[in-house]
Order: C-alpha cells, then structure tokens, then sequence
C-alpha cells in the first residue's frame, strides 16, 4: 500500500501510465476474437505475472468468447488507480481485490447474484454493503498477527504474551538482552499502521462491535477516551524504542527480510505475511494474536475477496462468468494459500483439498479463524459495511506515522474525526 495520490492525475501522464500498464501486461490465453474484457490486477512478491497469466489462461477457457486484456495498477493501491482510470473513461471491466464500498454510492459495481454466493462461501455476507455482495469472499485474513522468533525469544527467556501488560515486559526484556524486539517497516503506511491497527481494533471494536457503524451514526469519535487509550498503545512502544533504529526510513519489503533474517523478535503484520516465511525458518516462527489488556482473543478480521464487476463492462453476463470462473479456480486458492497466507473460505473444502503445504504458523494462526472467538473488523481493512469512508485508510495509516514524531494522539485522533467529517459530506 502506498498513500494515495489525487483522485485524477495530469490527462497525459494518466495515459502513459495507462498503455504502459496494458502494453507490458496483456495476454491471456483468449486473446483472439470474442468479447475483450479489462481486468485490473496489481502485482506482489506473491502474486506475480507469472501467477495472473497462468489463472487468466485458466478462467478464459472456462468463458469461452472472453479474452482478458490485463491492466496492472503500478502498486498495491488498487482503488487510487482505479480512481484514475475512472477519471480518464478507462474505468476496467472488471476489478481486483478493490474496496467496493468505494464505489457502491456511484453504481460503478454489479452485486453478484446472491444464491450463486450463499452455495459457494462459508461467509456469504462477511463483505457484504447493505446487503450485497459486490466482491466474491474467496478468502480472509487476521490484520495484524503478531510473529515471533522462536529462537531469540529463548534467548531472551520470554514467551508469547497474552495480555497487554505481558507484551511490554516481553519487549522491554528483549530490548535489555540486545535484542531489537519489532520489526516494522514504517516507511510503507499501511505497515507502520499496523500496532494501531491491532490496538484499536483489539481494545475499541473488541469491547464494541460495532463501533463503526455507531461512527457513521455519530454516536462516537476518534477522540473519544477508549480510542485514544488505544491508539496511545502505539506511541507507547515508540516512546520505549521497541522498534528498529529508523523504523521509519524501513521499506516494507526490507522489513520481512529483515525479519527472516532474525533482526528483531517480533513483527506485527498481516497474516499474508505467512507466505513469506522461509522454509528453513518454519519451525522457528510463531504467532500470537494483538493482546488485550485481560488477555481475552479478539481476532482483527477481514473477509478477502476475488473480482468485482463494473456495471459498465462491454458485458456484464460474460464478466461475472469469468469472474465466478476464476474465483472458484481451486489452483487460485492454493497460490493464495501458500504465497500470500490467505485462509481458503470455499464451501466444502478443507486445506487438504488444495494440496497446499504450509508452515506450523499458518495452521496455528488459521486455528483463530475456524475457532470460535471474538472476530471483529480490522480497522481501515474492512471491506463490507464497516469499511471506513472515502480515504480515511490512509489517513489512519498516516495518523500511525505521525505517532513516532508527535506524541499529541488526541490530537491525531482528531484529525481522523475530521477526514470522516469531510468524507461522509
């Protein structure tokens, strides 16, 4: 993720990016005749090129009359490009992995039929907008996990806390062993967000389900005591230094390299990072959920999802028959299970059922999501109604890094209620 850039670029600069964007990435398997459809996809460590033309050629021969020309959003941040691409008539056909709720109050997107939903999905309404379902919930992620080296915990003598109080006398032994204890990458938004992520959604919408939904309503605030109790969590761990030295000069890709290398203990990230966990490191790393002042679980959730379709693709049948194609590709699920950490959410299938290998981590952490427990929407993650407004995402994520320079988090909880104030105008 990357902060987001205006709503609309220069025009030609838009157009350049776009051809090239097209240019170097077209070329399913069905490229001649038929009806051509634009797909926007983004590339990962995980999901490649390599990846996306392999599950485009597998998709297009299952709609015949499709063939997909490819657009590649040129970083993670799908929806400011996609944003862009409206803006210039080139809004695609069919979208990945957006946040629909940007896009609902336009009429941009078509809802699946909801039946085809209900028989295919274990959560058929886990990102559902008033009731609609707008991206298929193929998958879903814990946002954030917090891994940890086994072996310099051992070091350290310390061990996986449970509660709040526990997590900071880990960090501070760590710290007195020589030990970096976080590991981040707050030089990339979206990563340096995520103990603020963990400690809002852990300590707010832990005690409060639905605390967003009481924020549109305008019942609550950013600034109100528990929320700013919690976002304080963070500038807590900064104030102690239980980050890397310039932990935010560290890129996000530097941080998991980092991490695997053993440079710090721990590191607070989304549970895609499982897919980054060397093989030779599979024993070594743990995981344990954001801890809470009284030690109870509260999993920060999203539900994940394939394709949306716009309401203005050439054809929208033959769209949504591509789209229900590749999101049921067992083979897509298990490139997402074993390279990106996602948790499979397919009816009538357990991970066995995909052939995939995956680490003691994976097991342990997906345990949270079979389980029941306190599953609550991670905050600036959630793609169904508790989604939050407009950008606030990556004004909540700035508000994370601003916390390492200023130690007004009031004052950063009050910027949030004002960007949800002019986003919901």
């Amino acid at each position: 993720m990357s902060r987001r850039t205006a709503a609309v670029a220069a025009a030609a600069g838009l157009m350049m990016l776009a051809a090239c964007s097209n240019s170097s990435s077209s070329g399913g398997s069905g490229g001649s005749g038929g009806t051509s459809l634009s797909y926007m996809t983004f590339n990962s460590p995980s999901l490649t090129p390599a990846f996306w033309k392999a599950s485009i050629d597998r998709a297009e021969k299952k709609t015949p009359g499709v063939s997909i020309k490819q657009i590649v959003a040129p970083s993670t941040d799908r929806d400011s490009y996609a944003k862009q691409l409206q803006a210039s008539g080139q809004f695609p056909d069919l979208l990945q992995s957006i946040t629909p709720s940007q896009y609902t109050d336009a009429g941009l997107l078509k809802p699946y039929d909801q039946t085809w939903i209900d028989d295919n999905f274990l959560l058929p309404q886990g990102n559902a907008i008033k009731g609609k379902v707008y991206i298929p919930p193929t998958n879903s992620q814990i946002i954030p996990l917090v891994f940890y080296n086994k072996s310099l915990f051992t070091k350290a003598h310390v061990q996986a806390p449970t509660t709040w109080a526990q997590f900071l006398q880990v960090n501070e032994k760590l710290k007195s062993a020589g030990i970096t204890p976080m590991e981040l990458g707050g030089n990339d938004p979206f990563a340096a967000a995520m103990p603020l992520t963990g400690a809002i959604s852990a300590d707010v919408l832990g005690k409060n389900p639905q605390w967003i939904q009481q924020r549109q309503a305008g019942k609550v605030k950013f600034t109100d005591a528990d929320v700013v109790t919690a976002a304080a969590k963070m500038r807590t761990l900064v104030e102690k230094d239980y980050f890397e030295k310039g932990a935010l000069n560290v890129s996000y890709a530097d941080s998991i390299k980092n991490f695997n290398a053993g440079k710090a203990a721990m590191y607070p990230m989304g549970s895609w990072y499982l897919g980054s966990i060397p093989k030779d490191q599979w024993s070594n790393i743990g995981v344990f959920p954001w801890p809470t002042d009284d030690g109870s679980v509260v999993v920060p959730f999203a539900v994940g999802g394939s394709m949306a379709v716009s309401t203005k693709a050439k054809d929208t049948a033959k769209a949504t028959d591509f789209a229900k194609a590749w999101s049921l590709d067992p083979d897509n699920l298990k490139a997402l299970i074993e390279g990106d950490g996602a948790y499979p959410m397919l009816k009538g299938k357990s991970l066995t059922d995909y052939g995939v290998t995956v680490s003691p981590a994976f097991t342990d952490s997906y345990a949270f999501v079979t389980k029941t427990d306190t599953k609550v929407s991670s905050i600036g993650w959630a793609t169904n109604d508790d989604a939050l407004p407009g950008s606030l995402n990556n004004d909540f994520y700035a508000a994370a890094q601003a916390l390492f320079n200023s130690s007004d988090v009031k004052g950063q909880m009050a910027k949030l209620d004002s960007a949800w104030n002019t986003a919901t105008k």
